[in-house]
């Protein structure tokens, strides 16, 4: 695996972003709090691609914010080469977030209609002007739409004026603008057509070798994360409930809610559909103003027994399967985690 031996490039402790529920017009008082994202753990190494999966609403975009320092955690720490980025402000904090970029969900809102591509593209200079001399600015922009595939010459047009698959190219090469690190990219494809979801991806991993990047990578379309993460993280209701490799999540699942993930991606394989056994979870995600005790899946789970309810259960190796095989022997947090074969695309 990628940068398995290297030290962290990010690591992400115990991160919890609450947004307040407030009452009243004139005198607004607090009354509750959104928990966004409770207790988060993970680390990325260099030259390696995270992939964060989940259902809309679960906190994936938050984590996202808060390791690109748009929004700030209630509690917890983000580590970039080991100093805490969320104590850093002023320039400290500038120099930093120059090193870890966000790619944007959606190429058509993301882009500012009114600036020309060669504006928007260079508009990081503008914040960072010590990155390239005024005077190369133009070069530079140039240089950047051509490693993303588009031709240079288009530098004088408007968004509008592309389809949404170059538009995601022209907000990757904003993101390359500042030479970062990290990037973190926010369902960068789902926007997109499956034929140009395609063509990104593989933009992006040509790019990754290139450059040495090391990607978050959000998403919700469980076929596309498999195709270019190297460790998955799968997001529950503000958390992490299961982590692994490739082959360990999507061969080996042993939490429940990713087992009914895994079960409702398309099998493109005649002779394999059939083979999995389809989970359909019933009820509702309960709100994050008010997550149920204990393990915050138990409302849904078929697996659930009243210590689910009493005691929240880490994510870490079962105790039950400390014995068993590499690829079933990962982080899960399940009281009554146990592998499940699956079929899926891939």
């Amino acid at each position: 695996m990628r940068g398995e031996e290297s030290e962290p490039v990010l690591d992400v402790a115990g991160l919890v972003k609450n947004y307040p529920l407030t009452r009243g017009v004139v005198l607004r008082r607090q009354i509750g709090a959104v928990q966004a994202v409770s207790g988060v753990d993970a680390d990325l190494r260099p030259g390696e691609t995270l992939g964060l999966v989940g259902e809309s609403g679960c906190g994936k975009s938050t984590v996202a914010k808060l390791m690109t320092s748009l929004e700030r955690p209630t509690a917890g720490r983000i580590l970039y080469q080991g100093e805490d980025i969320t104590r850093l402000t002023g320039r400290a904090l500038k120099a930093v977030r120059r090193n870890i970029q966000l790619v944007f969900q959606d190429p058509y809102t993301s882009l500012n209609p009114r600036m020309t591509v060669g504006d928007i593209v260079g508009e990081p200079f503008d914040i960072h002007p010590e990155v390239v001399p005024k005077a190369g600015r133009l070069a530079r922009v140039r240089e950047l739409l051509e490693v993303v595939g588009l031709n240079p010459e288009y530098i004088n047009r408007y968004p509008h004026q592309f389809s949404g698959g170059q538009r995601q190219r022209i907000g990757i090469a904003r993101g390359l603008a500042l030479n970062p690190a990290i990037i973190v990219a926010d369902e960068p494809v789902s926007a997109l057509d499956v034929s140009v979801q395609a063509q990104v991806i593989n933009l992006m991993e040509r790019l990754q070798a290139e450059f040495g990047l090391s990607y978050v990578f959000i998403a919700h379309d469980l076929s596309v994360v498999r195709h270019i993460c190297d460790r998955i993280a799968v997001m529950y209701l503000g958390k992490i409930v299961e982590t692994g490799t490739d082959e360990e999540i999507y061969e080996h699942p042993t939490h429940p809610y990713t087992q009914a993930l895994l079960s409702a991606v398309p099998v493109p394989d005649p002779a394999r559909r059939g083979r999995g056994e389809r989970i359909i979870l019933t009820g509702d995600v309960p709100s994050p103003a008010d997550p149920p005790s204990g393990c915050r899946f138990r409302t849904r789970c078929w697996k659930a027994q009243p210590i689910c309810a009493e005691i929240e259960p880490p994510l870490a190796v079962p105790r039950h399967l400390k014995d068993a095989p590499d690829p079933v022997r990962h982080d899960s947090a399940c009281h009554f985690a146990e592998e499940k074969q699956q079929v899926t695309s891939g």
